[in-house]
């Protein structure tokens, strides 16, 4: 683990630096408690402060989050700061809740990045100074710690939200690393417990690290929202979900004011409320660290021009793996409203009702890879090749449910999708990028990508001089990507011929 500089981190919390906020955390020895650097408290004497680079690791020097600042509603930021790419893939699974099913293991999690237990927890010993099983564990309990703060759920139901599986061990967890019972910091918050009614929705502040291009990202979702499944309207994103066989709503909006998204779930199970929040934070890309890099791409002359213009501009994500591998094997050599025409048909026809959702708009969640795998899609009157693709892509979703998880490095990934009947290295890439959040997946046959190359460099290159252009954009290829879709996408809307992948 590359050491904090003291007098750096020191200086940061005298300041209150927010550029900080999500990359160091303050233990005080005099008092126990530890803080995000723009804690409002009084700055504490230099010679009681120790310093770490997560949550975690502070929680497992015996510190407890401080109740001003709250360090769970800290950005997070994806794929901590000098870790190696192994122990960010295994992060990016133990936030997906790796690690919250009973019969999980650091053994399977060490299995799904390709290594022994033994050399993960190396790793996370060197890198993070924190075994596995404690960085899930400090998730869980500062999960639950946001949802006393900031909902009125049920004790019953904040100890099952957070994976606690009773109130009895909530207690037992809450009250050894905070010395008080979890019911007096609810008493502290104002929020009073209460049992609510089912269709009550939860809202939570889903914080990220300044800026953020809200704007570019609603352009995104709104030229690709699919008929019944989703809503971009107002301001807002909405849509229907699907997770394990329960159906539901989500909506996000943005408030800058506070550097977070507020994201209101509507969700029949409060043992759901991590992963959807999981996925929430996947799709809007809330845990990229923005300032690291625009640092890095600002390098290439060429590029950082359109990096100033488009300060935090993410790369957004999806809602689940399945579903947007679909969607890119639908727009496939044909426009993005084409693809989105036919992405409305698809759900239209295998997707499940939602009753009563109280969403206007949304009325279907999108199959499941069992319903395409079996379904008669000759009706899409799509390519019959396409057609097989898409039944190729069910079946092994169906056959594997962690397909499109992170795991594995990118060239290993790739190599897995492409094995799959029909797909190629774009639809792989793309998969890679937008489904396994894979930084460094580039696409570079996109069209999209070869025209916002030709705008940046005056020139059009070929897709094997773009990659060779893109290998100084390592390991942030997928957002110089994003950045050259911008381009790409104001230059051609006018025409209406954008690859689905752009």
């Amino acid at each position: 683990m590359h050491p904090l500089d003291p007098d750096i981190s020191y200086r940061a919390l005298q300041t209150r630096d927010p550029r900080f906020d999500g990359r160091l955390f303050v233990g005080v020895v005099s008092t126990g408690i530890y803080c995000r650097p723009i804690c409002p408290a009084r700055t504490p004497k230099r010679e009681h402060c120790r310093f770490f680079a997560n949550s975690a690791s502070a929680q497992a020097a015996g510190f407890r989050a401080c109740l001003r600042c709250r360090p769970e509603i800290a950005p997070e930021l994806a794929g901590w700061r000098g870790t190696s790419n192994t122990v960010s893939r295994a992060l990016a699974l133990i936030a997906d809740g790796f690690l919250d099913h009973e019969t999980a293991t650091v053994e399977s999690l060490a299995t799904r990045v390709g290594m022994g237990a033994r050399q993960l927890r190396r790793l996370f010993d060197q890198h993070l100074g924190v075994a596995p099983v404690a960085v899930a564990q400090t998730r869980r309990l500062l999960f639950a710690k946001q949802l006393l703060h900031d909902t009125r759920l049920s004790m019953s139901d904040v100890a099952i939200a957070g994976g606690f599986g009773s109130v009895r061990r909530f207690n037992h967890v809450f009250h050894t690393l905070y010395h008080t019972p979890p019911g007096e910091l609810r008493r502290c918050s104002a929020q009073p417990s209460s049992t609510l009614p089912p269709d009550a929705p939860v809202v939570l502040q889903l914080p990220y690290q300044p800026p953020y291009d809200w704007q570019n990202m609603l352009d995104y979702l709104r030229a690709r929202a699919i008929n019944g499944l989703e809503v971009v309207e107002d301001g807002l994103y909405r849509r229907s979900v699907l997770l394990d066989g329960q159906q539901g709503t989500v909506t996000v909006a943005h408030n800058p004011a506070r550097h977070c998204l507020l994201a209101t779930i509507r969700f029949p199970s409060v043992r759901a409320l991590q992963a959807i929040v999981a996925r929430i934070r996947h799709q809007f890309d809330v845990g990229a660290d923005v300032d690291s890099i625009a640092s890095h791409l600002s390098k290439d002359q060429a590029l950082a021009p359109l990096i100033a213009l488009r300060p935090g501009l993410r790369v957004p994500g999806c809602w689940d793996g399945f579903e947007l591998a679909v969607r890119a094997v639908l727009g496939q050599q044909i426009t993005v409203e084409a693809a989105r025409r036919l992405g409305g048909i698809l759900v239209d026809l295998w997707g499940d009702l939602l009753p009563n959702s109280g969403e206007t708009g949304l009325t279907r969640t999108f199959p499941t890879a069992s319903r395409l795998a079996t379904a008669d899609l000759s009706r899409l009157g799509m390519h019959a090749a396409r057609r097989a693709t898409i039944k190729a892509l069910a079946h092994a979703a169906a056959a594997n449910p962690r397909l499109f998880l992170p795991g594995k490095s990118l060239d290993e990934q790739i190599a897995q999708l492409r094995a799959i009947d029909g797909i190629g290295a774009w639809t792989a890439h793309y998969i890679a990028l937008r489904a396994m959040r894979e930084p460094d997946a580039f696409p570079s046959a996109d069209v999209g990508l070869v025209r916002g190359a030709a705008q940046l460099e005056g020139v059009v290159l070929s897709a094997s001089q773009l990659l060779h252009r893109a290998e100084a954009w390592r390991p942030w290829r997928a957002y110089a990507a994003q950045y050259l879709w911008t381009i790409s996408t104001r230059t051609s809307h006018a025409k209406r011929k954008t690859r689905h992948g752009s």
